[in-house]
């Protein structure tokens, strides 16, 4: 499929919660519509009154702030009525289940949910308890798809055509749900992905998802157009030495330096945030004119909102 025509492409979906439920042309779909909300984004006034009508709740079981906060905005901008529910101040602290909760919430008739949960699985079980459209916003190392077509929407930036660029994704495989996501989209729009990283947070899943593994990051930062860094979750993997000896050795071995961006002059450097400066990268690999990062948080914005405006019927069978 060429880049699909906003009047001629239906789209069919009527939730998010991963990106192995959308074909390619559905991705293609969305990335087209970003454009248009990220343009909207340039005016002086970047609003837009598509959700006027509707009814969001935002349901963060996880502690979050860009995602949640990116969200949130975009609802805002697009005019929606918004409402926040946070676990550590609501009744699932008396006990209340699941359940209960969203189906409490969903008696004051709202219309879309979005939803992050430390479990796998969670945005699909909401799709059986209410009739609300279910917008996945990151469940436990499962999957982050709007991470995901961000990422992707960032790329397609520098390289319009997807089909056959190589993109690396560096760090802490195990614990990331953003990688799942990003290879499932990445590999449907025809790129190459590598993955890198030491041994021990290198889950087996990635061989089944069709990504290349490597555990070399000279030779990774030498094949790749696009060197993705992963966050070092720390909180999720209790002592660190039960993975590797140190941050310290991690960085040696693992760490994006200004050294690479000398010696491999071409590839672009991103990171879904937050960032471990010294960890992940350097400090000044971060703020150099190589990174995208701050582009990624922009476009995460009109992302999100094509997203919304699809899922509430925009252009929706």
């Amino acid at each position: 499929m060429s880049e699909p025509v906003l009047n001629d492409y239906q789209f069919k979906q009527k939730h998010l919660l991963g990106l192995s439920d959308y074909t390619a042309d559905d991705i293609k779909f969305v990335l087209h519509q970003a454009k248009t909300f990220r343009e909207v984004l340039n005016r002086p006034v970047p609003k837009v009154p598509t959700l006027r009508d509707k009814t969001i709740v935002n349901l963060f079981y996880e502690n979050s702030t860009r995602t949640r906060l990116s969200f949130e905005l975009a609802q805002k901008r697009m005019g929606a009525d918004v409402v926040n529910f946070s676990a550590g101040t609501s009744s699932t602290r008396k006990g209340e289940s699941l359940k209960d909760t969203i189906r409490n919430i969903s008696s004051m008739k709202i219309d879309m949910v979005v939803v992050r949960h430390e479990s796998p699985g969670v945005p699909h079980f909401l799709t059986q308890c209410v009739d609300a459209s279910i917008i996945n916003a990151g469940d436990g190392a499962h999957e982050h798809p709007t991470q995901a077509l961000l990422d992707m929407f960032t790329i397609r930036q520098v390289h319009p055509d997807l089909k056959g660029r190589k993109i690396a994704i560096i760090g802490d495989i195990t614990h990331s749900r953003v990688v799942r996501s990003n290879i499932i989209g990445l590999i449907k729009l025809g790129a190459e992905v590598t993955i890198c990283g030491p041994k021990p947070l290198l889950p087996r899943f990635v061989d089944t998802l069709g990504a290349n593994v490597s555990y070399n990051l000279e030779e990774t930062l030498r094949w790749c157009d696009v060197a993705m860094a992963l966050r070092i979750q720390m909180e999720r993997m209790g002592a660190v030495t039960d993975l590797f000896p140190s941050l310290r050795e991690y960085h040696q071995l693992f760490g994006i330096k200004m050294e690479h961006l000398e010696r491999y002059p071409d590839f672009i450097i991103m990171h879904p945030g937050p960032i471990n400066r010294g960890v992940e990268m350097e400090s000044d690999v971060a703020d150099s004119d190589r990174a995208v990062i701050l582009d990624q948080v922009t476009n995460g914005l009109a992302v999100r909102m094509a997203i919304l405006y699809l899922l509430s019927g925009g252009n929706r069978v």
